[in-house]
């Protein structure tokens, strides 16, 4: 076994999960993951949990799917949702040989799929969970990396001592609880949003590995204006680029980018899926381009991001939908830069806090 594999499971199960003795872990891997699993489990009985496990083939879920009838989605669905009632955590561990698998599943049925598995999702979210992806060919590919580059830098980047970032972000989470008004400008950006008092979260390796975000959502009807999100959204298999989203009393009335069909597929899913359920500023120092994986371009160091649909239950403003898609904008100079307001003080510029007590979120500080 890959001698990373052991650590990776213990900062997962540890730090992550909080996994206590006696405690139901749920392990769901992609096909590419079993190592991982394997030391997952090893690590789950070393604490005195229970551990399960499901290996997961997309290319054999592509099957199911493109013969299925919302009554089999309903009830695998319940299934599903049964077991998570059932346990205590869920691991989630994204490899796949294809990260494009689902790409020609109908979109009606995809719109299903998602439907059917509203509940599961909001279930999911209230026990303790994480999700990863294993680094592997595909992964690789998407990330424009070769395999043994891309392997060298998911575990780099998965070992970041989040102790010192979680502790660096309280200062950000104090001012955003603080701010009432948010401004975001760049190019063929001007948007503003309203905060409504929701908690607002650190996540620093708890939830997602590799982490590193601050989030919170905006009162439901106060977002307005025009974003152009500029990194890749990968949803269902398929790329969406140039994704340009335009609010009016927080909801989207219109949306444009490639493919055309596909978001408005998205954004037909449900009355949710156009407004915003998720706000968020990124700052892992180590990810610094889009890499095609919404659980490291979300993190990119000098971004944020919105996600259309379901709103988290840790900071609820009570959007509801089948969907989470969240949506990247980088603002550091190469990527046209742009500024971030709160209250109408400048908080972060060109992808840099500006303020001095968020100093040490900035990449020299975190990685130094």
């Amino acid at each position: 076994m890959d001698a990373r594999i052991a650590p990776l499971a213990r900062q997962l199960l540890d730090h992550s999960l909080d996994l206590q003795p006696g405690e139901r872990v749920l392990i769901e891997g992609q096909t590419g993951s079993e190592e991982l699993v394997r030391g997952l489990i090893a690590e789950a009985h070393a604490r005195g949990a229970l551990p399960f496990f499901e290996i997961v083939d997309p290319r054999v879920r592509r099957a199911q799917l493109l013969g299925a009838s919302r009554e089999l989605l309903d009830i695998e669905m319940a299934w599903r949702l049964a077991r998570v009632h059932d346990v205590d955590a869920r691991l989630h561990i994204l490899a796949g040989t294809n990260l494009s698998e689902l790409a020609d599943v109908p979109p009606e049925i995809m719109r299903e799929g998602h439907q059917a598995s509203r509940s599961l999702l909001e279930e999911s979210l209230k026990k303790k969970w994480v999700v990863l992806r294993f680094p592997n060919a595909a992964g690789a590919q998407a990330a424009s990396m070769s395999t043994d580059g891309f392997e060298d830098y998911c575990f780099h980047v998965s070992s970041l001592d989040y102790a010192k970032m979680e502790r660096a972000m309280d200062p950000l989470v104090a001012l955003i609880e603080a701010t009432k008004a948010v401004r975001i400008t760049g190019p063929g950006t001007d948007l503003t949003l309203r905060l409504d008092g929701l908690p607002v979260v650190k996540c620093a390796g708890r939830r997602n590995v590799p982490d590193g975000e601050v989030f919170t959502a905006p009162k439901l009807d106060s977002t307005e204006g025009v974003i152009a999100f500029n990194a890749p959204a990968v949803f269902d298999g398929i790329t969406c680029d140039d994704v340009t989203l335009t609010f009016d009393r927080g909801k989207v009335v219109k949306a444009t980018g490639s493919p055309q069909t596909k978001i408005d597929a998205l954004l037909g899913t449900d009355e949710g899926a156009r407004f915003v359920g998720e706000f968020a500023l990124g700052m892992n120092p180590l990810i610094e381009r889009p890499m095609k994986d919404v659980l490291y371009d979300e993190k990119i160091s000098g971004s944020l991001h919105m996600a259309l649909g379901l709103a988290y239950d840790l900071a609820d403003n009570g959007n509801r939908s089948a969907i989470h898609w969240d949506l990247v904008l980088m603002q550091t100079p190469e990527w046209g830069g742009g500024e971030v307001w709160f209250d109408g003080v400048l908080v972060r510029k060109d992808g840099l806090f500006v303020l001095p007590e968020l100093d040490g979120l900035n990449p020299e500080c975190l990685v130094g």
